[in-house]
């Protein structure tokens, strides 16, 4: 994009926002509070048109309200929605509390303000609603969504989906062990991927974009020593196979949280472009966790259809929770999502699987 800033642009600079439109104050509509079960339309424009950036900030007092409102993108008149999410989720905040980082497409920064930077392009409309699936009302929401109105799109066009899932806890196979390199772990096999988490799947033609992924450790020890698995168009076997989860999340040695040697017991975190770790909990029962990863580099693309997985541990044999946001652009109509838990089942909350309590450090 930088390189092409100097080329005169084909299109008009339009904006969906909050603002007042007396001329007053009343910029995040104070005065008409998003009541306990309202859904509420934000946007609905008419294309062809490019959603460049969202930028929202939220005013409630009620906990967990980053997991209790829900953000629902439709296209083109599309009745199923492309995008749905709770809304913390979808910029990253998957524990649902505030934390600052900065990647290539999602942001956090200071005071509690939320940022997407996905293209998102649209041939005939774009709809964005909001739903206050808490117990109180929001107090004010503000918005500001960047957006291009273009003379037309390219007959390829694909559209941006996001979608969210979790397990709380994952079907880990065993709780009889002490540490993950237990025989009893690491002799198991789990060569098709059975029992893996699924982060997304699709059919259709397109490419997958990336995920943010959160966790709260059940138990003790490193959580992430899962593959990640990514079947394409169908086949039994999946064509891309990792080594570890982290190695997945592009860091490396249990984000240096697990006490080997001779890498140490710090826990660093970092925010970078395609990926992250701006949340290192250790290792311990009841650790937090977020880590990123996107593939702008090289999107994986797919004709038919994709199932992108992670183990939960070796051969999936932790029970930890897993709340993940999958990323991804693909021709329309899409395949129905998967019903999006109850907000009280999204609520993060450590759960009793037994298993080790501590880890090494």
């Amino acid at each position: 994009m930088k390189e092409s800033l100097w080329m005169p642009k084909d299109y008009s600079v339009q904006r969906i926002s909050s603002y007042d439109m007396t001329g007053a104050n009343d910029d995040g509509n104070w005065k008409n509070k998003i009541t306990p079960g309202e859904t509420r339309t934000i946007g609905d424009v008419i294309g062809p048109g490019i959603i460049k950036h969202i930028w929202i900030t939220i005013a409630s007092g009620e906990y967990y309200h980053l997991k209790k409102i829900v953000l629902r993108i439709y296209w083109d008149e599309e009745t199923s929605p492309s995008v749905e999410t709770p809304i913390g989720d979808f910029f990253g905040l998957g524990l649902g509390k505030y934390n600052l980082y900065e990647s290539e497409y999602t942001s956090v920064g200071s005071q509690r303000a939320l940022n997407a930077y996905f293209p998102m392009p649209f041939k005939k409309s774009a709809k964005i609603t909001i739903t206050n699936e808490g117990e109180e009302a929001i107090g004010a929401f503000y918005y500001n969504i960047d957006w291009e109105k273009h003379r037309s799109l390219p007959d390829e066009t694909l559209y941006f989906h996001a979608q969210y899932r979790q397990e709380t806890p994952t079907d880990g196979w065993t709780n009889d062990w002490e540490r993950n390199s237990d025989s009893i772990v690491n002799n198991h096999e789990n060569p098709k991927g059975e029992g893996n988490y699924v982060i997304m799947e699709a059919k259709g033609k397109g490419h997958f974009l990336g995920v943010t992924h959160s966790i709260i450790q059940n138990q003790g020890d490193w959580w992430g020593e899962g593959d990640e698995m990514i079947f394409i168009d169908g086949a039994e076997d999946a064509q891309i196979k990792g080594t570890g989860a982290e190695d997945y999340y592009l860091g490396a040695w249990c984000y240096g949280g697990c006490g080997i040697n001779p890498f140490g017991n710090d826990k660093p975190e970092f925010d970078y472009d395609s990926y992250g770790n701006p949340l290192n909990g250790g290792d311990d029962r009841g650790a937090q966790w977020t880590v990123y990863r996107f593939h702008d580099e090289s999107p994986v693309t797919f004709t038919k259809s994709i199932k992108m997985t992670i183990e939960h541990g070796h051969a999936n044999h932790r029970s930890d929770n897993y709340y993940t946001v999958g990323y991804w652009y693909q021709t329309e109509p899409h395949m129905p999502f998967p019903k999006l838990p109850e907000v009280k089942e999204r609520i993060p909350s450590v759960k009793n699987t037994k298993g080790p309590t501590f880890g090494k450090n």
